[in-house]
């Protein structure tokens, strides 16, 4: 298993660098660096993308070239177009100021191996339009996301895998229609809906004020108690979290159902009916474990994958700063140390995540072995 690892970590380095190598040269093509916003601010043009930058009128920018561009370093290493549609009329010498002040002025590939450089030594940056490193600003939003994501993969487990066993038990009853026809209605409807219709019968919009709509906790978290501080952030999370896992049940709880089905019905399972064995004992002594494999292995890229793309609409609605917006504030600013950092941090955990999958499949089952089979 040890050599299996190995090769694993190994082969995580030349995807890394694939993945972000080919996202840098797509940045390329893209329109609206982060040059073009600045020349847009100047020019008058700037249709809102650039709020942050230096916070001031153009001739702010041009003088001072605002607080944000002054703070922009090499280190933060990213990429841009060389053409500045707009530009004309501008000091050709501004432009090169600020080719050099982002560290622009470099060839291509010379930026990319110095970022993917700074990346080695986890140096991410500074935002070009926030006055602050990369590090500081994920620090400080990943208490919502993770409260987001770990609470929501929590209770979709909790709910999914009991409820898919009931299910797979009493195939074609009532309650396996009834319950399939309530999550596979809850899967259809976007979690976004869902989240402002909530904000609508019970935040304030039309009907009850029973929950917060802005933030995890209160303002006045800091003066409350231990037990009042716990109550507040669960307070705050009722109506995030159930907007997200209402649309989660229904894939967990069928694949955990169609899982036991198959195990119910293999020779082992008649075997140990013959036996004499309770339908209990059969149920959690043999065929639980075969029939979770898939599911708990599952878990690590779960947690993941609601962590990191499923709740930028969700932080909108509800007003929680965390990743998603982050994330998607840097891409329509071009942002480009956010953008890349946080593609580096989320491909290396995504690909860690798939290694701590494969070894939660031997630890669930022995039996598996994939070093033995030249994986």
């Amino acid at each position: 298993m040890l050599a299996y690892i190995v090769r694993r970590v190994l082969l995580m380095i030349p995807t890394l660098i694939g993945i972000m190598l080919i996202n840098f040269v797509i940045v390329q093509f893209a329109p609206g660096g982060p040059i073009e916003q600045i020349i847009a601010q100047v020019t008058g043009t700037d249709a809102g993308a650039t709020a942050r930058i230096g916070g001031g009128t153009g001739s702010e920018v041009s003088g001072g070239q605002g607080q944000a561009v002054g703070r922009a370093t090499t280190e933060a290493a990213g990429a841009t177009t060389t053409a500045y549609r707009g530009a004309q009329g501008l000091d050709p010498e501004f432009i090169k100021s600020l080719e050099k002040q982002f560290g622009f002025d470099k060839p291509l590939h010379e930026r990319f191996l110095l970022m993917m450089g700074n990346y080695l030594r986890f140096d991410f940056g500074t935002s070009y339009f926030r006055d602050e490193t990369v590090v500081n600003l994920v620090l400080e939003k990943m208490p919502v996301s993770i409260s987001l994501g770990l609470w929501t993969t929590l209770i979709v487990y909790l709910v999914s895998i009991p409820l898919g066993i009931r299910k797979a038990i009493r195939e074609g009853s009532t309650f396996d229609v009834w319950t399939s026809g309530i999550i596979i209605v809850g899967y259809a409807i976007p979690g976004f809906m869902f989240a402002v219709l909530l904000v609508v019968l019970f935040a304030g919009g039309s009907f009850l004020a029973w929950f917060p709509l802005r933030g995890i906790v209160s303002e006045n978290w800091d003066a409350l108690s231990l037990g009042g501080q716990i109550v507040d952030y669960l307070w705050h999370m009722v109506l995030p979290i159930t907007s997200l896992v209402i649309g989660g049940f229904a894939t967990l709880t069928l694949l955990t159902k169609n899982s036991f089905l198959d195990q119910i019905n293999m020779q082992y399972v008649l075997t140990a009916r013959a036996k004499g064995l309770t339908e209990n004992r059969i149920l959690y002594g043999h065929v639980f474990r075969n029939a979770m494999l898939i599911v708990i292995a599952g878990f690590p890229g779960a947690f993941v994958g609601i962590l990191f793309t499923g709740a930028l609409l969700t932080e909108v609605i509800f007003s929680l700063d965390g990743l998603g917006l982050l994330g998607f504030e840097a891409v329509v600013k071009r942002d480009y140390p956010i953008m890349f950092a946080s593609l580096f941090f989320f491909t290396l955990l995504g690909l860690v995540m798939n290694l701590i999958g494969d070894l939660t499949y031997t630890i669930v089952d022995p039996r598996i072995d994939f070093e033995a089979r030249g994986v």
